[in-house]
């Protein structure tokens, strides 16, 4: 109970920072194109970082064959990154396919788990599970590149309004008369 004494204090910051997921997460299925680009710049971003780390940690590391293979790593990883911050457009085309691609795994391996966990209760949800990742991965594949517009854009918005909900629920909640928290 202790961790959650911060949340339970700021429930108005709690329930604004929900309302704006919200906000932005409708935003972002109105116009899943500009949602896409955020999208792509910030996976530049996390490239970046990721490609600053590499180097630097290129600089600890022993012998030139573990140096050299850190300072590729990080000049690919910064390489995709200015990549997605010049073209963010061409870049949520390629993270399109990655989200195919991740899709279309994740659905198969769904449904490995749903026939080894057949038997038992409930194991129907990973067979649901599986066929839609493997439907939506095909579908977005099927009008791939068009498909890049609104793709990722409205995943993430969808995203978006889940987490604005379960935040503002929480808060909700917690500031309840019956004291859940």
């Amino acid at each position: 109970m202790h961790t959650l004494q911060p949340y339970m204090r700021s429930p108005t910051w709690s329930f604004a920072m929900g309302a704006l997921l919200l906000l932005a997460g409708v935003a972002s299925i109105a116009i899943p194109v500009f949602g896409g680009i955020a999208a792509s710049i910030f996976f530049g971003w996390l490239l970046l970082f990721s490609s600053a780390a590499h180097l630097g940690y290129a600089w600890t590391r022993r012998g030139a064959g573990a140096v050299l293979w850190q300072i590729l790593v990080g000049i690919a990883y910064l390489i995709a990154a200015l990549y997605l911050f010049l073209v963010p457009v061409a870049g949520m085309v390629a993270l399109t396919l990655v989200l195919v691609f991740y899709l279309g795994v994740e659905g198969i391996l769904e449904l490995v788990i749903f026939s080894v966990l057949r038997p038992l209760p409930g194991s129907v949800w990973f067979l649901v599970h599986g066929l839609v990742s493997l439907l939506l991965a095909g579908l977005i594949f099927a009008h791939w590149p068009s498909s890049s517009l609104w793709a990722i854009g409205t995943l993430v918005g969808i995203s978006l309004v889940f987490s604005g909900i379960a935040r503002m629920t929480g808060v909700a909640l917690r500031v309840s008369p019956a004291g859940v928290l």
